[in-house]
């Protein structure tokens, strides 16, 4: 008899995992990167324009929604793992995001072509608060420079002096003699054509004030009609909405949300009191001023109905008006110029603030009739 002796039971080999080198992690975080792009471009089209806390998400610079998905993608072009996810996330992203870019597709229209012999040139500027110290002279040239026939004037305010009782009309009624004058709160529109009817715009759901005049607070909108002979009339609305949030407050500081918040609240009664107006207008309507609005916030889709964005008359690629004298980058469009159907544009640019505020001006040729 023969005993055998039992087998020793075989160990299986326990292979170590095998450790992940730069590469994946490379391919990881730039799939990452690229996924969570998209997830923000998907989260600012559903959020901007909707909820109060995304106006400080609004600042982004708008040529971001553009560039960051070209960076993606080139940068994730050497690695072959990541090149075809990173590429397919980045053009998705840039697909939804390019309206938002700022990007002025329209440049290649030219406008309404060669200007009339009795087109309108309009000036309207942010002055960055008024005439103060030794800017008094260079603010006046500045305008008289300009050679328009309405002004569209915003920030009509004084930052270090007491306010004198009528400074700025008399003042300009030395400057521009025969024109006509219409001052309400920080907007004033100065007109070589008569003003048939003038009144700010009221928004009666806006929050009570907090700080300067009550016109100041309650009137963000200026409208006056212009007899501008033969029977036909323009509307001007000059517009300064009230900016979202604070430059000088950091997200850190609690008081960043209550001024992001509050400024909802007035940003708002100002969109439907202007949509309202505007709605029930059948004059031909210019409506310019800075909207402290850029491309990339959802609040574009609040501007009344029927208008068009002035830019298709603009040579600029990526038109930009802020910030002109600060130590921010000028990445910003916050000034803008909108028509009805039956207002002709010839002509639309920016010019320079020579130094007096952080938004350039805008000098139109436009035409009716």
């Amino acid at each position: 008899m023969t005993v055998t002796a039992p087998e020793a039971p075989v160990r299986e080999l326990v292979r170590p995992a095998p450790r992940r080198g730069w590469r994946w992690w490379l391919y990881s975080a730039l799939v990452a990167a690229g996924a969570a792009w998209l997830a923000f471009v998907v989260a600012h089209l559903v959020l901007s324009g909707q909820w109060w806390l995304w106006l400080a998400v609004d600042a982004i610079p708008p040529v971001f929604f553009l560039a960051i998905p070209v960076v993606l993608a080139v940068g994730a072009f050497p690695c072959r793992r990541s090149r075809g996810p990173v590429a397919l996330l980045a053009a998705t992203a840039l697909l939804l995001g390019a309206p938002l870019s700022g990007i002025n597709v329209h440049r290649f229209g030219g406008g309404d072509g060669p200007a009339p012999a009795d087109a309108i040139r309009v000036f309207t500027w942010n002055t960055g608060y008024w005439d103060e110290d030794e800017e008094t002279e260079a603010f006046y040239r500045t305008l008289r420079e300009a050679d328009a026939d309405v002004y569209l004037l915003q920030e009509y305010w004084y930052a270090k002096t007491p306010e004198p009782l009528d400074p700025a009309a008399t003042r300009l009624r030395a400057e521009f003699p025969g024109f006509h004058i219409a001052i309400v709160g920080e907007l004033i529109t100065v007109s070589r054509f008569p003003i048939l009817r003038q009144f700010p715009l009221d928004a009666p759901d806006l929050p009570p004030p907090t700080g300067g005049s009550t016109d100041h607070w309650l009137y963000k909108t200026l409208r006056t009609d212009l007899d501008l002979g033969r029977g036909r009339v323009l509307s001007t609305y000059n517009v300064h909405l009230p900016v979202q949030l604070s430059p000088d407050d950091g997200p850190l500081d609690g008081d960043f949300y209550r001024v992001v918040k509050d400024q909802h609240g007035q940003r708002e009664p100002q969109f439907r009191a202007l949509a309202r107006d505007v709605a029930a207008n059948d004059n031909p309507i210019l409506l310019a001023g800075d909207l402290n609005t850029s491309p990339a916030m959802g609040d574009v889709r609040k501007l009344p109905d029927g208008l068009r964005d002035a830019a298709y008359a603009m040579p600029s690629i990526y038109p930009r008006s802020w910030a002109e004298s600060s130590n921010w980058p000028r990445w910003w469009r916050l000034d803008w110029a909108f028509v009805s159907p039956d207002v002709r544009v010839h002509s639309y640019g920016f010019g320079s603030a020579h130094g007096l505020s952080d938004h350039r001006s805008q000098q139109l040729v436009i035409s009716t009739g």
